[in-house]
Parts: structure tokens; C-alpha cells; sequence
């Protein structure tokens, strides 16, 4: 499994530190009382260690504890963006034309679900059902965190009922909502030529609205919220390209 950033920055001090006191990993471990295999594993980023375990090892290093973990979360996301949002909020087009004003790869995760597995979407959720495409979502968005460099990442609008992935998600790159009003949902995808969802069902936009009430919540966590309604691609790529090229 590929170690989380924030441990990954820890492992990297805690070596860091190990070899600045010229001690080797047995030498920490016989300092500290902890293990020879856990400090290997803390120094790989694959270890949570506790605030006991990280005091003992920051004391036998001559160092406290707050001096291997005063790092700033937010730079372990840098140059990643992720759009998140329902199915019209405009992840794909302001997505690519953010890309291009970035000059960094585009990404729509679906898309990388459905090449990694060889299958459409439906035959995955007929296959394998929510479970079995939570897994594949997952693996699929380690596989894009795992290229390393800068990219914009569209992500799947249901992504946000996952919680680890979100969560995961949120941990590794810069997150934002996208929101738009129902009706600009709907209008969206019936202008991209897709008016299935709505075809013969009076109810659909009662469902619609009451689907983007329930996941409101979730989407409110992302670091940053942009009202795409009444608003041009061109316009919505130039407000995030300027934020996030300035830091």
C-alpha cells in the first residue's frame, strides 16, 4: 500500500534525524525501546505511530517531538487538484481547461476505473456492485497518486459517499466543490446530448434536488467551494487557475 504523505514526511525526518546522530536503525530502536521493525516501518511512512512511541524516538534522537511533525499539511498536496461535484457540475470542462491553464495533465478517474478494469461503468456496478467499484475507485485513485507531479482530477460525484477514498482524497490533493443549482445540473448534461436520466420521469428533479440535500454535507468539506451557476468555463478556470498558482 503506498504510505500516506503525512507519515511519508514523518518517515523522511525521522531518517533524516537518525543519520544527522549517526545512529544506525538497531542503534534507534535499542535507544528508544521501540522495536527494530517499527522504526523500519515508521521510517518507510507505513507506521501511525503514537504520541508515546514518537516522544521515545524523538528523545533518543535529542530532538522533541514537535520537531519532526511541525511540517505544513497543505504543501504535501501541492500542484494536485481534485473537482468534485454531481454529474453537470462542470468537473470535465472546467477540469481540462484548468489543466491547460496550469499546462499539467488532465485526469477523469471514471475513465481510469474503466481502463484499469477493462468494463463500462454499469457492467462494474451490475459485476461486481457498489462494494466492488468503492474497491476499484480506490485502487484506481492510488494508481494517479502513485505518478506523482501536478494534474487536475475529475472525480466520480458519488466519490464523497466514500470515506476513506474522500478522505484520502482530501489528504493527498487541493479539493473543490463545484456547485451549481439543480436546474444547471440538468440543463448540463441534456446539452451534452444526455437526457436519459430525466426521460419519462416527472419525479427526476425532486430526486435531483433532494440527492445534491443529502450529499451537501460531504461536499462542504472539500478546502475550497466554487458557485459555477451562471458562470463561463473560461471564467471558472481563470479564478482557479489564479489560486492555485499562487500558492
Amino acid at each position: 500500500m503506498e504510505p500516506q504523505p503525512i507519515l511519508a514526511e514523518l518517515g523522511r525526518r525521522l531518517r533524516t534525524a537518525r543519520l544527522a546522530a549517526d545512529l544506525s536503525v538497531s542503534d534507534l530502536a535499542r535507544h528508544s525501546g521501540v522495536s527494530r521493525r517499527h522504526v523500519t516501518e515508521a521510517e518507510a511512512g507505513r507506521a501511525n505511530l503514537t504520541v508515546t512511541t514518537l516522544h521515545a524516538l524523538a528523545e533518543s534522537l535529542g530532538l522533541r517531538a514537535g520537531e519532526l511533525v511541525d511540517f505544513d499539511v497543505s504543501a504535501l498536496r501541492a500542484g494536485r487538484i481534485a473537482l468534485l461535484g454531481l454529474r453537470g457540475a462542470g468537473k470535465s470542462s472546467v477540469g481540462r481547461a484548468l489543466a491547460l491553464a496550469l499546462e499539467v495533465p488532465f485526469v477523469e478517474l471514471d475513465q481510469r476505473i474503466e481502463e484499469q478494469t477493462g468494463m463500462a461503468l454499469a457492467a462494474i456496478f451490475d459485476l461486481h456492485g457498489v462494494a466492488g467499484f468503492r474497491r476499484m475507485e480506490r485502487e484506481a485513485l492510488e494508481a494517479v497518486l502513485s505518478g506523482g507531479g501536478s494534474l487536475v482530477l475529475a472525480t466520480g460525484g458519488s466519490l464523497v459517499r466514500a470515506s476513506d477514498t474522500f478522505a484520502r482524497l482530501r489528504q493527498t490533493c487541493h479539493t473543490v466543490w463545484l456547485r451549481a443549482r439543480p436546474e444547471e445540473h440538468y440543463q448540463r448534461v441534456a446539452a451534452q446530448g444526455d437526457v436519459r436520466p430525466m426521460r419519462g420521469r416527472p419525479e427526476a428533479m425532486a430526486e435531483l434536488r433532494a440527492l445534491l440535500s443529502e450529499r451537501e454535507a460531504d461536499y462542504a468539506r472539500c478546502e475550497l467551494t466554487l458557485d459555477t451557476s451562471g458562470r463561463g468555463v473560461p471564467d471558472l478556470a481563470a479564478e482557479l487557475a489564479a489560486r492555485f498558482s499562487a500558492g
